[in-house]
């Protein structure tokens, strides 16, 4: 049988407060058992689970769709090399839009966002009687 882990002895390893272990489960990203006092305690591997859900949220995945990744392997199964290799590739298409979407806000930083408001004095250059208003509500310009 797997050593199994205290929530601190989780929290300590993985880099991750208490509370977020106790969020992650709440929304069935991980997984404890109970002892007879009512502790909670976790399999080693659910080292390696929450080690995805940190690289996910530095990147920006929601945690829903790191669920519904999660939500794709079989129960107990200890995420491995090509478990990673196809959640990653997954979320390729997604980071790569985000990427883009970023690149273009960044060199759009100092212009027209494209909202409509027609407030700022370079409105009337960048979007002069408000022709961006016909694309779509939001900030047409900076959306991809």
């Amino acid at each position: 049988m797997a050593r199994e882990l205290t929530v601190g002895q989780v929290a300590a390893r993985s880099g991750v407060s208490v509370s977020a272990l106790h969020f992650y489960e709440s929304k069935g990203l991980i997984r404890s058992s109970r002892t007879a006092g009512n502790q909670r305690r976790y399999r080693q591997d659910v080292l390696r689970r929450v080690a995805i859900i940190k690289v996910a949220q530095e990147v920006g995945i929601p945690l829903a769709e790191v669920g519904r990744s999660f939500a794709a392997l079989p129960e107990d199964h200890i995420p491995n090399r090509s478990d990673w290799t196809a959640i990653s590739t997954a979320w390729a298409a997604d980071l790569d839009r985000r990427i883009a979407q970023l690149k273009k806000l960044r060199n759009g930083l100092n212009g027209c966002i494209g909202c409509g408001c027609l407030s700022l004095d370079q409105c009337q250059l960048w979007n002069r009687h408000d022709r961006l208003g016909a694309a779509g509500p939001g900030p047409r310009r900076l959306m991809v």
